[in-house]
């Protein structure tokens, strides 16, 4: 196996993770920002951090991409699908971030996955595509609304009697831990999901059998995730912060809180690879319908909605288009 293509390939897998990083940094301290419990220096800096510790915690959403998705290809053939997969993600997180779209990195790394490996004549598992990520894709947003909900609903009759003021500053206060269980929770899915990828490459390539991860494979990929983080996507943090709802404290701790338990319980029991960023967007507009349904600006979580839906096709074409390129170049 050419070397260089395993550099390139996990060189690449590695870029895709920093993308994810500044990509969804809004994911975890969006709302904390926008409810100045935080300021956007500190928040990202405790994200990072959280970040990077989240991504030791667990191993089963790796193995998920490494051996549930598409079957292990081979030679420069695998390579050449690997790369195509993560410049097909690579590529989709960079439009949406342009346009400040809270659009999924994980489905876009699945859609380039499925995309290049059909391409390249490789066998898909469908069932695996389904199981944990299909299915957990429609599931985790409606249990994000509905949790984001009720956790608000509850929050409003326990602290019905307290003075607002005070109540605000309590979970200004709180929002500190809720941002980092989020960042954590974060770098528990995302961080394991590129050492999938790096983990497939290295079996392809014949320098590792099995789908144990390497503790370098995790560091450079926490670290990755973590850089991308501090470097803060901007754009998408106005949207989740600002447009979908004008949150307040208590609200973020409650979308937050809701998201974060979601992730943590998809990740340790049914190692599935779902959206951070589908949970939190979900949650936010959970809790925002509390105050009244048309608090929520429907037209831009219709928007955002949409995004998710063309996500994994949009990377899939792009990724099998890159395919036909790679394939055309080493002939």
């Amino acid at each position: 196996m050419d070397t260089a293509a395993l550099i390139a390939v996990i060189g690449v897998a590695f870029f895709f993770t920093y993308t994810n990083g500044f990509h969804d940094s809004a994911n975890a301290i969006a709302t904390s920002v926008s409810t100045r419990a935080l300021t956007p220096r500190a928040a990202l800096a405790m994200a990072a951090v959280m970040n990077l510790a989240g991504a030791f915690l667990g191993s089963g959403v790796a193995h998920t991409v490494s051996s549930g998705i598409i079957e292990t290809p081979s030679g420069s053939q695998g390579m050449a699908i690997l790369f195509a997969a993560l410049v097909g993600a690579i590529t989709w997180n960079l439009v949406t971030w342009y346009f400040g779209l809270p659009s999924s990195s994980s489905h876009a790394l699945f859609g380039g996955m499925v995309g290049a490996a059909l391409a390249g004549g490789t066998e898909v598992i469908w069932s695996g595509v389904v199981d944990k990520i299909i299915i957990p894709m429609v599931v985790s947003p409606v249990v994000g609304l509905t949790g984001g909900f009720l956790v608000m609903l509850g929050i409003l009759w326990i602290f019905r009697r307290a003075n607002p003021h005070r109540a605000k500053r309590n979970f200004r206060v709180a929002q500190t831990a809720s941002a980092a269980a989020m960042a954590l929770a974060h770098g528990l899915q995302d961080a394991q999901k590129t050492m999938g990828v790096v983990v497939l490459a290295l079996t392809i390539s014949g320098h590792q059998a099995g789908n144990d991860i390497p503790i370098w494979v995790k560091i450079s990929c926490a670290t990755m995730l973590s850089l991308g983080t501090y470097a803060g996507g901007w754009r998408i943090m106005r949207t989740l912060g600002r447009k979908i709802i004008e949150l307040d404290p208590p609200q973020g701790f409650a979308a937050e809180a809701t998201a974060s338990t979601v992730m943590y319980i998809t990740s340790f029991v049914y190692a599935a690879p779902i959206s951070t960023t589908h949970v939190i967007t979900s949650a936010i507009m959970g809790v925002g319908a509390t105050k009244r349904i048309r608090a929520v600006r429907w037209g831009v979580a219709k928007n955002i909605v949409l995004g998710w839906f063309i996500t994994m096709p949009a990377a899939a074409l792009v990724a099998a288009a890159m395919y036909g390129v790679v394939d055309l170049l080493l002939l």
